[in-house]
């Protein structure tokens, strides 16, 4: 990075910082902007929107299926577990299914013939691989059928001020997305980061080309805020998709985030989500992190 180009970055950083600090007035109830609260929305939303000014990226406009990740990470998710999940992602048509690696091929295989496509996580929970580790995680997961990388950012780094060691650990996956033709999604963990580290993530992600940014993978300390998805998005804008992940578990859950500004939602619970929106009995979720 050249001087030019760094103090370019520092100045946008500060000025999210200081616009943060300035914010609007936010709702004592879900921490958002006071007019995007999703109670005071309660009724565009029952109606089924499923964004507020911005069409839903990744999913068709009313379709809450379209917005969800259905995701199975566990380590020891067993073969059948998988091919119920692939299973259960054709039924319904949502987004992708997220999966570990191990597991890329047998899914691309087996949705073969259906409009839910193969996400793969890279450098997942934590982040602390090498930035070469991740770009070859990233090539053979594009190989084996992956067409979405959720990669996880080097957490230690970013908070060490490291700032382009962050940003060559996310080029390292977002430039063989752009060769692959695979959409990439930068883990934050959120959770980890002080709302200035989240803006310097987030910035840094879109720096680098990502298609999203996501607030979390589910194995941190906590999962997703509306807080964090609303600063996310204002962040990066409308150019870049903002993907909530980790608790989001019902319709009510969902709805206050994409009230927040996320498009995308990885989810275990995506089966008794998408129950809820259509009136139907629920089926009990397991944990899929």
């Amino acid at each position: 990075m050249q001087p030019a180009d760094l103090q370019r970055l520092i100045q946008i950083i500060v000025e999210e910082v200081t616009a943060a600090q300035n914010a609007p007035a936010r709702c004592a109830c879900h921490a958002v902007l006071y007019e995007c609260c999703p109670d005071r929305l309660r009724g565009v939303l029952d109606a089924g929107a499923t964004r507020i000014g911005l069409h839903a990226t990744g999913g068709a406009a009313g379709g809450v299926a379209g917005m969800i990740d259905h995701t199975l990470l566990k380590p020891d998710a067993t073969r059948t577990d998988i091919e119920t999940l692939c299973r259960e992602a054709a039924e319904y048509g949502f987004a992708s299914v997220c999966v570990n690696p191990t597991w890329v091929a047998l899914c691309a295989k087996l949705l073969s013939t259906a409009s839910t496509v193969v996400c793969s996580v890279v450098g997942f929970p934590l982040g602390a691989t090498t930035a070469d580790t991740k770009h070859y995680e990233t090539r053979r997961a594009i190989f084996d059928g992956a067409r979405e990388i959720d990669m996880v950012i080097n957490v230690g780094a970013l908070k060490s001020g490291d700032l382009r060691v962050v940003e060559r650990d996310i080029e390292a996956v977002t430039s063989p997305c752009r060769e692959g033709g695979a959409i990439s999604k930068v883990i934050i963990e959120a959770a980890l980061l002080t709302d200035g580290e989240k803006i310097t993530a987030c910035t840094l992600a879109k720096a680098a080309g990502a298609d999203f940014v996501k607030t979390s993978t589910g194995f941190g300390p906590g999962g997703a805020t509306v807080a964090d998805v609303a600063l996310m998005r204002r962040v990066v804008g409308d150019e870049m998709g903002v993907k909530a992940a980790g608790g989001v578990r019902d319709l009510e859950g969902l709805k206050a985030m994409v009230a927040a500004g996320a498009t995308r939602v990885g989810a275990s619970a995506g089966v008794r989500i998408v129950q809820e929106s259509r009136g139907q009995k629920t089926t009990p979720a397991s944990p899929g992190y």
